[in-house]
C-alpha cells in the first residue's frame, strides 16, 4: 500500500501546487492593476482614432514585452496596423437617357476616388423591384464582392436615401456598387461620381507564445480593447465612456491568461494573443486579422467579453456563445470536474451573440470561435453607459473566470483535445 500512498501524496502536492501558482498569477489584486488602468478616464473611453486608444494600445503592449511574449509572424512590434478608409463624396454628374438625375438618387458605395461609368461598362445591372427588401438585397449584393448597378424601383424611395449607412470606413474595395433609383433599367446612362478618400490606421495589438511541438496548430485568446469615447455628459456630469466591463474587463483576461501560460510554458500548440481594435464600430480589427492568419490552422478561438458581472446564475458560472455548433464547451467543462465553476450554453439565443462580436469572422470560416460572457443582456444595468467603471465589476468573480478559463483550455492548449469545427457559412 505504501507505494499508492506515496503517487496519492505526489499527485496531490502536483494539484495544490498548480493551484498555489495559478493564484499568484491571476487574482483580483492584479485584475484590478490592469482594469483601473484600462478604464481610467485618462483613456478617455478609448474610441479608434483617438489619443486614448493609442495609450491603451501602448499599455497593452508594454505587458506583452514584460512578458517576454513574442511578435505575431511578419510584425517587428505587437502593433497590427492597417489601413481603413472612407469616401466623402465631391460631385456628382448623371444622367438616365439623356436626362439629368439629381445627386440625391444616387448612393456610391466604393473606395474609388473617381468612377465614370455607363452602359458599357463592366458592371453588372440588376433592379431590386417593390417584391424585394431593399436593405437584405442591397447587403447580400454587397457580400458579393461584384461591381454592380442597381436600379431601385421608386417604391423603395422613402428607404432609399438610408443606403448611406453602407458608406462608413471600409477596407480597401476591390469592387464598387452604385445603387440608383430608377423605375426601371434604363436603355442609356452615365454616372461620373467623385470622392475624397480619406485614409485612417486602426491596430489591434497581438503575440504568441510558440507551440513546443505543434507550432502551426493555433489557439486564439481574444477580446476588444476599444469603446465608445467621450459622449454627452449624464446627470451626473460625467462624459467619459469607460467601458470597464465592455471590454477593458475581456482585455484584462487575455492579458492575464498570455502571463499565465507565457510562465506555465507548457503548451504544445502555439498560443495567440490578440486584443482587437473596432469592435464596436463594424468589427474592423478582428475582420482585418482573419485575413492574416490561416483558419484551418485555428484549433480553438477563446474570445472574451463582459465579464465583470455576476452572470443570471450568479458566481462561477459564465455562458458560451453557440454552444451547440461544437463540442468545445464539453471539452472546458470535463477539465473543469471538481471545481465548482460552470459554464452555460447561451441563454439569448434571440440576441444572436454568436455573430456580434469578434469571434465572428473566424466562426463563419469554420473555426470553433466562442466568446466567453457573464453579461446579462436583458438587463446589464450599465451596458453602453458612462457609469460602467471599475466601481461596478466583481473583480473577485472576474479572477474566477480568467482561472476558469485557464484551467478549462488546459487538454486544447497541450493538443490533448482538438474541438469540432464549425459549420462554414
Amino acid at each position: 500500500m505504501k507505494p499508492y500512498f506515496l503517487i496519492f501524496v505526489f499527485v496531490s502536492a502536483s494539484i495544490l501546487s498548480f493551484s498555489q501558482d495559478i493564484n499568484k498569477i491571476i487574482n483580483s489584486s492584479e485584475v484590478e492593476r490592469i482594469e483601473k488602468i484600462l478604464s481610467s478616464d485618462e483613456m478617455q473611453g478609448r474610441r479608434p482614432f483617438t489619443p486614448g486608444i493609442e495609450k491603451a494600445a501602448d499599455f497593452i503592449s508594454e505587458e506583452f514585452k514584460k512578458s517576454k511574449l513574442d511578435f505575431f509572424p511578419d510584425l517587428t512590434s505587437y502593433r497590427q496596423t492597417f489601413i481603413i478608409h472612407k469616401p466623402e463624396l465631391i460631385s456628382v454628374d448623371a444622367s438616365i437617357n439623356d436626362s439629368a438625375l439629381s445627386q440625391e438618387n444616387i448612393v456610391a458605395l466604393t473606395t474609388d476616388s473617381s468612377l465614370e461609368i455607363n452602359q458599357f461598362s463592366n458592371f453588372t445591372r440588376l433592379r431590386i423591384d417593390s417584391s424585394l427588401d431593399l436593405f437584405k438585397e442591397a447587403s447580400r449584393l454587397l457580400k458579393e464582392k461584384k461591381n454592380y448597378v442597381i436600379f431601385v424601383d421608386d417604391f423603395h424611395r422613402n428607404n432609399f436615401t438610408r443606403l448611406k449607412r453602407y458608406k462608413r470606413e471600409t477596407f480597401k474595395m476591390t469592387h464598387s456598387v452604385i445603387f440608383v433609383l430608377s423605375g426601371k433599367i434604363p436603355m442609356k446612362y452615365s454616372f461620373k461620381i467623385k470622392h475624397g478618400i480619406k485614409n485612417s490606421s486602426l491596430s489591434n495589438i497581438a503575440a504568441i507564445i510558440p507551440g513546443k511541438t505543434r507550432p502551426d496548430e493555433f489557439v486564439i485568446f481574444s477580446a476588444h480593447y476599444d469603446h465608445l469615447g467621450v459622449g454627452k455628459s449624464n446627470a451626473a456630469g460625467d462624459s467619459v465612456f469607460n467601458g470597464a466591463n465592455d471590454d477593458a474587463a475581456g482585455t484584462t483576461a487575455m492579458m492575464m491568461l498570455a502571463s499565465y501560460f507565457n510562465k506555465l510554458k507548457t503548451n504544445e500548440r502555439t498560443l495567440i494573443f490578440v486584443a482587437f481594435t473596432a469592435e464596436e464600430s463594424g468589427g474592423y480589427g478582428s475582420r482585418y486579422f482573419s485575413t492574416q492568419i490561416n483558419p484551418d490552422k485555428v484549433i480553438a478561438m477563446f474570445n472574451i467579453e463582459m465579464i465583470g458581472t455576476e452572470s443570471k446564475w450568479g458566481k462561477n458560472s459564465a455562458y458560451i456563445t453557440g454552444y451547440e455548433k461544437s463540442d468545445m464547451g464539453n471539452i472546458l467543462q470535463k477539465n473543469l470536474g471538481g471545481t465548482t465553476f460552470k459554464f452555460e450554453p447561451d441563454p439569448y439565443i434571440k440576441e444572436n451573440l454568436f455573430y456580434r462580436s469578434d469571434n465572428a469572422t473566424l466562426a463563419a470560416l469554420g473555426v470553433p470561435a466562442h466568446t466567453i460572457s457573464t453579461s446579462k443582456m436583458d438587463d446589464e444595468k450599465f451596458y453602453h453607459t458612462q457609469e460602467d467603471e471599475i466601481e461596478t465589476l466583481d473583480l473577485k468573480n472576474m479572477a474566477e473566470i480568467i482561472k476558469a478559463i485557464a484551467i478549462s483550455s488546459k487538454t486544447i492548449v497541450s493538443g490533448k483535445d482538438t474541438p469540432s469545427r464549425v459549420e462554414k457559412l
